[in-house]
């Protein structure tokens, strides 16, 4: 009656060995490829200023330019990280919940999505900085 029940994982145990497999592609590709070139590094940096492992570029880039000021705003951007994906689950269940006609939750996840919308226009968007505008050499070539 029950016939032959075979023993297979279900695909979301997969998952963790997808990861891992990314991870080691991932750190291959780094290792295993040549390094971008130094000025893309600095020109990079100079734009964008990330936090993160970038203090020998920081270096180069400052003696460079003695006014370069680093981005300190980790804490800032990890809590908009944050709010971002708040924001991002809640776009996603808004369009699954208008599929099912679902309104009440429709309407938590609305308004969840036009809090953390809020939020990240005050927090992030109205924050966003032209880096190279703070480098004095710069703005007079």
């Amino acid at each position: 009656q029950w016939g032959f029940i075979a023993v297979r994982p279900a695909e979301i145990f997969l998952f963790p060995v997808i990861l891992l497999l990314s991870l080691l592609g991932c750190i291959m590709g780094t290792l295993l490829t040549p390094p971008d070139d130094v000025e893309t590094l600095k020109n990079f940096y100079r734009r964008v200023r990330p936090w993160g492992f970038w203090k020998p570029i920081h270096k180069l880039v400052a003696a460079e330019h003695p006014d370069l000021m680093a981005n300190r705003d980790l804490p800032r951007d990890m809590f908009n990280v944050a709010v971002g994906i708040v924001w991002q689950v809640g776009l996603t269940a808004t369009g699954i919940y208008i599929v099912i006609r679902d309104y009440d939750s429709l309407t938590w996840a609305g308004g969840i999505v036009l809090a953390t919308s809020w939020i990240l226009k005050r927090n992030w968007y109205d924050k966003l900085v032209d880096y190279p505008t703070d480098l004095i050499s710069e703005q007079n070539i």
